[in-house]
Formats: C-alpha cells, sequence, structure tokens
C-alpha cells in the first residue's frame, strides 16, 4: 500500500526535470542570422566530445589478452547493446574517407555502373538511364525516375538541345578551354533551375526526388536539371476543418503548394522558409516557417535542435513529427495545433509562432500552443466580435458536455438522488425497471456503441458512411429501447453527449476528451461527485506540467501573465493591439493604437 500512495506521489507532485529543459524566455527585438548554412543543418545536437565517451565500454571489453597466474588469458566479451550497435554501424559506415567511391568520376562507364548498382537496375525498372552523344561528339547519359518527370519536358528542353549541333559551335572551336559542364549550364539548356554536384549521395537522392541527373564522359561533375513533373493533387476545400465565412482552400499533400499557400497570404520578404530532411530512409522534406523580427528565435533554435535530433528510418507527415518533437509524450491532451488551412497557419505566423509542414499529408503543426487555442478557428476572426464570443461560449459548453455528462448521469442516479427532482426520479425509475444491467454497464454499453459507429462511419466511403452514422444509430438505439437492454434517457444522454464532442473544432484535442469522458465516467461509478471532482483535481494537476516549446499549456491564465483580448471572449479586432505576452515575441506590438484611421480623423484628432 506504500508503494502504491509513493507512486501516485511522484506521478502527481512536481520534480524537477533531468538535464536541462527547454524554456521559453524573452528574446532580443532584434532579428538574428538563420543558421540554415549545410554544416548546422546536418549537426545534431548533443553530438559534442560527451557522445563520443558513450559505448567505449564495449570497445574495452573485445579479446584483449591479460595474465592470471603468468598465462595470458582472453578476457570475456561484453554483448553490445541495440543503442550501441547502431552506434558502432554508423561510425563503421562514415568511416571511410571521400576519396573517389562517393565521387563522380570522369569515366562515363564508371559512373553507370555505379548507377545501376545502386538503384538495381535492370531489375529497378522505375529508374531509366538514357545513353546519348552530346552534339554528336560527346558521349553522356541521363538518369530519372520514370513518372516523376516531365517526359515532355525531358525530351524537349533536354536531349533535343544536348543533341543539336548547332548549340555547341561556339564551343567546338579553336581554342576554347571552357568547361563543357559549364558551357551546358550557361548556353544550351533553358530549364530554370541546373546544378552542379560531385557527391554521389546527393545524386542519389535529388533523382529521387523528381530530377535528371546528366553525366558526361570527361567531366568530373554532374548536371542536376529540375524536370519535376509527377501528378498531385490539386487545391480542393478543407475536409476537417469548415466554416462559412473564410478561405475555402486547404493543404494539399505536396509541401512546395502548401509553402505557396500561405506565401500567397502573407507576402512579406521577412517570412522565412527553412527546409530540414528527417527519415534516414524516405529521406522526408520539413519546411518550418515563421516570421523574421516577430518570432522568437529560441523557439526557431529549438525546433530545429529537436527536428535535426529525430532518429528514425521512416517519417513520414505531421503526425508523426508531432510525436517525436512533442514535450511530453505520455500526456492525453496534444501540445501541438494540427490544421488544414492554410489561413489559419498565416494568422498563427503574425503572432510569433512557428509552422510544421511535411510533404505527403495536408496538415500543418504550429507551435508553441496554449489550451485556448484549440477552442479557436478562423472563423471567429471573420465575424463581428459578438458573433465569435457567442460561438466560443457554445464551443466550451459543448466540451463541458462531451467530458461530464455521463458522468454526471452516473453520479446522480446511483449516488446523490436527492438532487433529482421527485417527478424526474419517478420518470428514471421507470425507465429502468426493465433493464437488467446496471447504470455504469449501461453506459459504458452505449458509449462503446456509439464510439463504433462513428469510427465506421468515417471509415466506409461516401454516402454509406453518412446513412451508416444516422440511420444505423437510430435504428440500434431504437431496438435497444424496445429489448430492453438500456433505458431510454440513456440515449438521450450518449446523443447530447456526441453533438458536444462534435463541436469541438481540434480533431486531435476531441479525441482526448473522447478518452477522458471514459475516465471520468468510471470516477463518478465509484465515488459519485466527489469522484468527478478528485479526477478534475488530478486532471489540472497533469495538464498544468504540461508545455509546448517552453509555453505552459494554460497560458496566459495559468501561470497569470498580462492578459491577452482573445481567448475565450473575443474583444473587437481593432482593441487586439499586441501580440500575445507569453510568447515573448520580438515585436509585441501588432496594429498601432489607432487602428480605426477615419474614427481618428473624424473627431479631429482626439481618440475616442
Amino acid at each position: 500500500m506504500a508503494n502504491i500512495f509513493q507512486t501516485m506521489k511522484n506521478v502527481f507532485t512536481y520534480k524537477p526535470e533531468k538535464g536541462q529543459a527547454f524554456e521559453l524566455l524573452e528574446g532580443s527585438t532584434e532579428g538574428v542570422e538563420r543558421e540554415n548554412t549545410p554544416e548546422a543543418a546536418n549537426l545534431k545536437p548533443g553530438s559534442d566530445t560527451s557522445d563520443k565517451t558513450e559505448g567505449t565500454s564495449a570497445e574495452q571489453t573485445k579479446d584483449i589478452p591479460a595474465e592470471k597466474n603468468g598465462k595470458k588469458v582472453r578476457e570475456k566479451k561484453t554483448p553490445l547493446t541495440v543503442e550501441e550497435w547502431n552506434k558502432q554501424k554508423n561510425d563503421e559506415e562514415a568511416s571511410p574517407d571521400q576519396t573517389e567511391e562517393g565521387l563522380v568520376s570522369s569515366d562515363l562507364s564508371a559512373n553507370l555502373q555505379k548507377i545501376k548498382k545502386e538503384f538495381g537496375i535492370p531489375y529497378n525498372t522505375d529508374v531509366m538511364t538514357r545513353k546519348f552523344k552530346i552534339a554528336r561528339k560527346v558521349n553522356a547519359f541521363i538518369t530519372y525516375v520514370d513518372g516523376m518527370v516531365d517526359s515532355t519536358f525531358v525530351s524537349d528542353f533536354v536531349l533535343r538541345q544536348l543533341m543539336e549541333p548547332r548549340n555547341f559551335e561556339e564551343f567546338f572551336k579553336e581554342g576554347n578551354t571552357e568547361n563543357i559542364s559549364d558551357y551546358i549550364n550557361e548556353n544550351v539548356i533553358s530549364v530554370h533551375e541546373v546544378g552542379k554536384m560531385k557527391d554521389l549521395n546527393t545524386i542519389y537522392f535529388q533523382i529521387l526526388c523528381g530530377d535528371t541527373a546528366l553525366f558526361i564522359d570527361g567531366a568530373e561533375m554532374c548536371l542536376i536539371i529540375s524536370t519535376r513533373g509527377y501528378e498531385k493533387r490539386s487545391v480542393e476545400k478543407p475536409v476537417t476543418e469548415n466554416v462559412v465565412m473564410g478561405s475555402q482552400e486547404g493543404f494539399t499533400e505536396n509541401l512546395r503548394t502548401n509553402l505557396t499557400l500561405v506565401r500567397k497570404i502573407i507576402k512579406n520578404k521577412n517570412l522565412i522558409t527553412e527546409m530540414i530532411k528527417v527519415g534516414k530512409t524516405n529521406q522526408a522534406y520539413i519546411g518550418i516557417m515563421y516570421m523574421n523580427g516577430i518570432v522568437n528565435q529560441e523557439v526557431i533554435k529549438e525546433v530545429k535542435r529537436r527536428l535535426n535530433s529525430i532518429d528514425a528510418a521512416f517519417v513520414a507527415g505531421d503526425g508523426m513529427v508531432g510525436q517525436f518533437i512533442e514535450d511530453s509524450p505520455f500526456m492525453i491532451f496534444p501540445q501541438t495545433l494540427t490544421t488544414e488551412r492554410p489561413d489559419r497557419v498565416a494568422s498563427f505566423l503574425m503572432e510569433g509562432k512557428v509552422a510544421i509542414i511535411s510533404e505527403g499529408a495536408p496538415f500543418a503543426e504550429v507551435v508553441p500552443i496554449t489550451f485556448y487555442h484549440l477552442l479557436q478557428t478562423s472563423e471567429d476572426s471573420m465575424v463581428r466580435w459578438q458573433y465569435g464570443s457567442f460561438l466560443r461560449i457554445i464551443r466550451v459548453f459543448g466540451i463541458m458536455v462531451s467530458a461530464f455528462l455521463p458522468a454526471m448521469y452516473v453520479a446522480l442516479t446511483l449516488f446523490h438522488q436527492e438532487m433529482i427532482p421527485t417527478e424526474l426520479l419517478a420518470s428514471i425509475a421507470r425507465s429502468k425497471e426493465e433493464v437488467p444491467f446496471p447504470t455504469i454497464v449501461e453506459i459504458i454499453l452505449l458509449e462503446i456503441s456509439f464510439e463504433l459507429i462513428r469510427e465506421g462511419g468515417i471509415r466506409i466511403p461516401g454516402v454509406i458512411g453518412q446513412t451508416l452514422g444516422i440511420i444505423g444509430a437510430l435504428i440500434l438505439g431504437q431496438a435497444a429501447v424496445a429489448a430492453g437492454l438500456v433505458s431510454p434517457i440513456l440515449i438521450i444522454i450518449v446523443a447530447v453527449t456526441g453533438l458536444g464532442s462534435f463541436a469541438i473544432p481540434n480533431y486531435p484535442f476531441g479525441l482526448s476528451l473522447r478518452v477522458v469522458r471514459f475516465f471520468f465516467t468510471f470516477m463518478a461509478a465509484i465515488l459519485g461527485f466527489y469522484g468527478i471532482s478528485l479526477g478534475l483535481f488530478l486532471m489540472a494537476c497533469v495538464a498544468c506540467n504540461i508545455k509546448s516549446f517552453g509555453v505552459p499549456f494554460f497560458a496566459p491564465v495559468a501561470p497569470k501573465t498580462k492578459s491577452a483580448p482573445d481567448l475565450v471572449m473575443r474583444q473587437p479586432i481593432w482593441k487586439q493591439e499586441e501580440r500575445p505576452d507569453f510568447l515573448n515575441p520580438a515585436n509585441r506590438r501588432k496594429q498601432s493604437s489607432n487602428s480605426r484611421g477615419w474614427e481618428h480623423k473624424k473627431n479631429g484628432g482626439k481618440k475616442q
């Protein structure tokens, strides 16, 4: 029993964090130089001299002769852990010198053999190689992935121009010492983006991204030609964040398209986009967007530090990225905000937040966030402040209903019948006369059935899913009441609870409340209202320990900071003069105190 109480004490009491935790401190108002050099991007945090000392114990326990009683004996080898084995393997792979093995060779046939070996040609039918002669004189070949390039573009603007002798008349004149790669780059290929590379690993990656590699006999450089032309989904309406008033554009699975959608809204030179590659095997690009001069530079450094430290073979989409970089992965509430709306991302960037956009998913992650950001939608700013405040109050009521209504019903019927009016209590008693199950079993059965119908309606495509969600629930509910398995009032309780959960605008936050609902229901079945109060207290203690990139989850209420005009109750948009204080932005002023300038002039320069 003592161990149980000690474990509970350790969970719900404050403990100093191990190591150095990230704190969001007030930064300088001046912009700092961005660390986007290749060395800074590839440098992983924590790779200092202390890391080099780890894992040496395994090397010291190899077969080293030792003397015992004058005789040499072999010491016992200690098995390597998985982490030590992976570290040793990575060190061995990175140890060979960067010699000609990893560089483009001047021998064209050697380069062709390397390409075939790395991409598994001819077994790999996706990677294509095309041999030809430049100007009918110089041997060369191109390599690309079929389906990821625009084949018409390659034929018309690459091959045709390289094979035309007239384009090389100046180059083959006597006395010309210009390199053929430079001549092609500057005079022949009419493509907007052409680069020269020597490292074969980088060339392989560019080919897999949809570019075309041009290898020339005698040249120790490879030309990477931008020919990407794979199919992608066009911009459509948001699916999970529909609004009546507001932009009707949503993100797609293409990273470049998503970045462009944000730039269409914020046409400012200080909007910075940095690219980071994550995933050792799939090597996916992640775009980090922020407003230089507004965002706290410490947040940028922390975001890049966490992304660069991801050590996983496969990382796809913002959902996986968010799980890798969140502060408290064992907490039930989300610590990053997921949105598929470019206009909402733009508004967050202007407040001083950071957007993380991954390729392959039509969503973006925004950090840091608080609890109150999960209640807001982009429509709140498009309507008048009275309407926006009313909608947010409805959402708060929906949250309370979704989390506590079943638990309140269980507590009232099992422990606190004296609080129910007599007529209502008699009606509840009559409805439960023929029900063979206790109240807690009834409500758990109905809740699980409702979750099954909701999940099934999502997975079944099209109109069938909507039919299952509406008609199926009515038929099952009516049949359950007619069979005497559940009481009619419980059908109403579960239905209203479902409506409350539908009012929550953030899908991950709604999922967390669906889980929390069962927790409060069990607490109510054990101790009634006291159990709900105890559960709410424990949940509040846990939530107060959550931070999102240095920002407390309930800021600016707990801890108390300078009040923001846009929490639950929304003030008029012309009164929102400063950015949130808990973000410590470099530029706190969002708009002037005289944003309604026409009114100022109307009153002769006197502010109302």
